[in-house]
């Protein structure tokens, strides 16, 4: 355990620096959103890319991953959203607060973080989770949305959906390095080395990138705050561990890398939704450092007990 937390440390050590940079005014918001940017169209595209180019969708896509995951993290959205409910919240801001409880940040923090502590080869697993989090969750959170303001569910919301979807940056990456792949292609060397050395800056940058946007982030009704970060990182793994080793049963290796991903704090992305759609953005940021604060104990628990499976 103590080994998986020191292992951990330089990873929060750049998200601690990116946030002192941004305390600081070192580091101002608009150069936090364009080195966010950066990360999520570039960096972290081509990391994505070349990971994928290398993979078979025959050898990555495990129902019991899949149904794991989504059965753990449907299980405590749907929590969230009763709790929120009987607060008498409305339906958009228990969508809200509902995605904070499931939705990690597994592009920014998992991938780079993971495929280091439990090997490259996690990285297939990572993408059915990255998968699910945007194709499943990431809808839903605008419909249920648009959905409550329409007071109906209409073609221009499975017109958003599938626009959001499209043009999400880390989708296509995937889908189109997954069909090289399936072309029998090789990546030629000149191609490869371009995609690492682009790939390599998607860790650190992304890293930066969280801490930079923390130094932004303000506190609004912590109790909230608190519930839903217990929400993300007790609750959600426990659920997908009690799904992953009781019911659908992947293999020892993937529980553990699902089970160790659910255990991460809440994404950034949820609060870019919340602030886009005016719901909640200061509930959302509030999570976001909490989460991610608190994550840097039990995550490394998590991950080390995920490890030993």
């Amino acid at each position: 355990m103590v080994d998986v937390f020191l292992q951990t440390v330089p990873f929060f050590a750049i998200i601690g620096l990116g946030y002192l940079a941004g305390r600081l005014g070192f580091f101002p918001e608009v150069a936090t959103a364009y080195l966010t940017r950066f990360v999520f169209y570039f960096a972290l595209s081509a990391m994505l890319f070349q990971f994928s180019a290398k993979l078979e969708l025959a050898e990555i896509l495990d129902w019991n991953i899949i149904l794991a995951y989504l059965a753990g993290t449907t299980a405590i959205y749907i929590l969230a959203t009763i709790v929120a409910l009987l607060r008498r919240q409305s339906v958009p801001v228990a969508a809200v607060e509902a995605q904070c409880a499931v939705i990690g940040n597994t592009g920014f923090l998992g991938i780079p973080m993971l495929t280091i502590l439990m090997g490259a080869e996690a990285i297939g697993t990572l993408m059915l989770i990255l998968a699910v989090d945007l194709i499943v969750f990431s809808s839903l959170i605008v419909i249920l949305i648009n959905g409550a303001r329409d007071g109906q569910f209409s073609v221009r919301i499975i017109a958003t959906v599938a626009m959001g979807l499209i043009k999400n940056p880390m989708i296509v990456a995937m889908i189109a390095g997954l069909s090289w792949s399936s072309m029998g292609w090789g990546i030629p060397v000149v191609m490869n080395e371009f995609l690492s050395t682009l790939g390599a800056a998607a860790t650190p940058g992304a890293l930066f990138a969280i801490g930079a946007s923390l130094a932004s982030k303000s506190t609004e009704r912590m109790h909230v705050a608190g519930w839903l970060s217990f929400c993300k990182l007790i609750l959600h793994p426990l659920a997908v561990t009690g799904f992953a080793l009781f019911v659908f049963s992947p293999t020892p290796y993937d529980a553990g890398i699902i089970i160790a991903a659910s255990a991460l704090p809440v994404a950034g992305n949820v609060f870019m939704l919340a602030q886009h759609y005016g719901v909640a953005p200061q509930r959302v940021s509030a999570s976001i450092l909490i989460s991610t604060v608190i994550s840097i104990l039990t995550f490394s628990m998590i991950v080390g007990w995920a490890t030993a499976l």
